[in-house]
């Protein structure tokens, strides 16, 4: 039988690792490529920061681990987009709920 390992830190099982020189590089550098890609890299930039987040993550021991992709996530935008421009924006409403369960679906713990 495999013997399982938890994470801890200071005692605890539960906590996140990321610094936050790291965040205030990773914010910017997704807001260049957004901004000089005129917002088609948005996707990109979003799944660049959600991976950061995720990855620095530890729920009861168990690292979390995100394994989205930039591809996947235009196309869910695309998706997205035409809704919301063919209901006359109130599918944008859901944009939020939409974008929250595709990242959800798209994280797994590694261990």
């Amino acid at each position: 039988m495999a013997e399982t390992t938890l994470e801890m830190r200071n005692g605890r099982t539960s906590f996140f690792d990321g610094g936050l020189f790291q965040y205030i590089g990773w914010t910017i550098l997704g807001a260049i490529v957004t901004l000089f890609t005129l917002g088609i890299c948005y996707p990109w930039a979003l799944c660049m920061i959600y991976g950061w987040k995720i990855n620095h993550t530890v729920i009861e021991g168990k690292r979390m681990r995100f394994n989205g992709s930039a591809v996947g996530l235009f196309g869910n935008w695309i998706k997205w987009l035409l809704l919301t421009i063919i209901t006359l924006g109130i599918y944008g409403f859901w944009v939020f709920i939409k974008l929250e369960d595709w990242k959800a679906k798209n994280t797994v713990f590694e261990n």
